[in-house]
């Protein structure tokens, strides 16, 4: 699956999948939680021995951390690709380095 799932793909599916413009109190609070999920599985270093078991570990609550953040970005319309992009111009700026962000990777 390496470099085939994109953040604009991600952020249709979960588009597709859980759109309520009404919960964005609720996604918040989730995305809270699980980062707190996060923390633990992190602090206990818990990872997924293989990829079929990811229950609890770091690796599972990554992406429920992904998850939210993209619901987020939805109900506000954002997209997530620009903004990396952008963000990526503006930390080359303040940080130079010599790794440079590359488009459509």
């Amino acid at each position: 699956m390496e470099g085939k799932t994109t953040v604009k793909y991600l952020q249709s599916y979960i588009k597709q999948k859980d759109y309520h413009p009404d919960l964005l109190k609720d996604y918040f609070l989730k995305l809270a939680e699980e980062v707190g999920e996060l923390s633990r599985a992190m602090r206990k270093g818990l990872k997924a021995p293989n990829p079929n078991e990811i229950k609890e570990t770091i690796d599972e609550e990554l992406w429920d951390v992904i998850y939210y953040t993209l619901a987020i970005a939805n109900l506000f319309d954002i997209d997530l690709e620009q903004v990396i992009k952008a963000k990526e111009e503006m930390n080359q700026t303040r940080y130079p380095s010599s790794v440079v962000f590359e488009e459509n990777r």
